[in-house]
């Protein structure tokens, strides 16, 4: 009799630790999830500044590529089009945001859009006109910037939390079982 109650008492020690264990992985992953819509937020806003700042030339798709552009016309097309592939990368993060692959590309996005902003930015002292992006516009990219990071940090701490529970051992057996997968952090 004793060693059957032993058995059961294995078992049911085993079953509750296999619930908590998977609770927590889900908790985890939701807890990631979550934290990739409050990212979401300053990115889609910052696509959307990038794009309302375009000229309608640099958003038209009817443009020539055989035309030469002049150093402007070149920083809006370059502008416009990081402000596109950002909006794609950040609509295929947003459908699987723990993909390390999504992840990687919304990543390599961000950079790029930085850069041409950037671009923009160090342009105005050519610009006899006046500076190609105003103050106000520069300023809305600046606190969304601030914005992004502050929440990117906190996406960054739930991934590393998230991949830290996955890779523990007794918790590693359940991870590969239930499919549970690394993510990547931006």
């Amino acid at each position: 009799m004793s060693e059957s109650l032993a058995l059961w008492i294995s078992a049911a020690v085993l079953l509750f630790w296999s619930v908590g264990a998977y609770n927590r992985l889900v908790r985890l992953r939701a807890a990631v999830l979550l934290a990739f819509a409050a990212v979401e937020v300053p990115l889609r806003e910052q696509v959307e500044l990038a794009q309302s700042c375009l000229p309608l030339s640099a958003n038209s798709a009817g443009m020539q590529e055989d035309v030469l552009l002049d150093d402007m016309s070149s920083l809006w097309s370059g502008l416009g089009a990081a402000a596109n592939q950002f909006a794609a990368s950040l609509a295929g993060a947003r459908a699987h945001p723990l993909d390390p692959d999504t992840t990687a590309a919304l990543n390599a996005a961000i950079g790029v859009m930085q850069m041409a902003w950037q671009r923009m930015q160090q342009d105005d002292a050519h610009d006899l006109a006046g500076a190609a992006l105003p103050e106000n516009l520069q300023l809305q990219w600046q606190q969304l910037e601030a914005r992004r990071e502050a929440s990117t940090a906190l996406f960054n701490e739930a991934i590393n939390q998230y991949n830290g529970a996955i890779a523990q051992f007794p918790a590693l057996l359940l991870a590969s079982l239930f499919h549970f997968k690394p993510a990547r952090t931006l």
